[in-house]
């Protein structure tokens, strides 16, 4: 694909820099604009350490740890029904569609800017691959989430509104149009960094398979999760759950074959 040559021919370029700061700063802004050229906008997560899970919360939470990220990319945004109907437009029936009972009520001039719902692990996976992304680590997604000052939720220790995330939400006729919103209406309950919906809005799979006492022996510098499992973890809670699963330490998880109803998808990619 000539887009995909493009890329890496630009990031065969990009290592070639120097590695003093200057450089370093204009090789991300390279990145970022690169990214924005290609698929949705991503931010810039600093690398250095910040403490992953909570004593208060529930086993599979604990014991709060130190982990050491490098540098990386994550998307601003949820990935998008408009976006998402672009990938299945050009691998045609390579990939399964969202949930149907979901996807059906799509309409895409009122949904293009909702977030995708009903994805399969494997889908997600599948899709970031095809923008040429990745999906988070769980470490990842957890520091893009509650940043390095150890808060309760993205936009701080404040409980959660109605005005900061979308949650807590009755079934509705049409989960779209009535249950989901634009994918950049929270303003108020973004993350340190500026990311929108990493609370309420839908879950999203990360890349690592579940354990619950993986924290235990989980390593201290770029932990993957464990080498084999079977279930695919879920982060951030949905429109569907109640305000305790939007703390930023809770975990979640699901077959990556099935369907969760109410999971999505957000990428990122490695930093240079």
């Amino acid at each position: 694909m000539r887009r995909v040559a493009v890329i890496m021919t630009f990031l065969a370029g990009l290592i070639a820099l120097s590695v003093a700061t200057p450089a370093r700063t204009e090789t991300r802004r390279a990145l970022e604009a690169e990214a924005r050229k290609h698929g949705a906008p991503m931010v810039w997560i600093k690398d250095g350490a910040f403490t992953m899970g909570s004593q208060d919360g529930l086993s599979k939470t604990q014991p709060p740890h130190e982990v050491y990220l490098n540098a990386f990319y994550i998307d601003r945004y949820e990935v998008t029904t408009a976006r998402y109907t672009k990938f299945l437009e050009a691998t045609g029936q390579d990939q399964p569609r969202p949930l149907p009972m979901l996807w059906e009520q799509v309409n895409l001039p009122y949904d293009g800017d909702r977030p995708v719902m009903g994805v399969t692990w494997t889908a997600a996976d599948a899709y970031c691959r095809w923008v040429s992304k990745r999906l988070p680590t769980e470490a990842e997604w957890e520091k893009a989430a509650r940043g390095t000052d150890n808060r309760t939720y993205p936009w701080g220790n404040e409980e959660p509104t109605f005005k900061l995330a979308n949650y807590d939400k009755p079934v509705a006729h049409n989960f779209y149009s009535d249950s989901l919103r634009p994918v950049d209406n929270y303003e108020a309950g973004k993350s340190p960094y500026g990311i929108y919906d990493m609370a309420g809005s839908v879950s999203e799979w990360v890349a690592d398979w579940y354990n619950e006492q993986y924290y235990a022996t989980s390593p201290k510098s770029n932990p993957k999760g464990p080498s084999r499992g079977t279930q695919k973890v879920m982060r951030g809670g949905s429109f569907g759950d109640l305000a305790i699963r939007l703390k930023s330490a809770s975990r979640e998880s699901y077959f990556p074959s099935d369907m969760g109803p109410y999971v999505g998808i957000r990428c990122a990619q490695d930093a240079f």
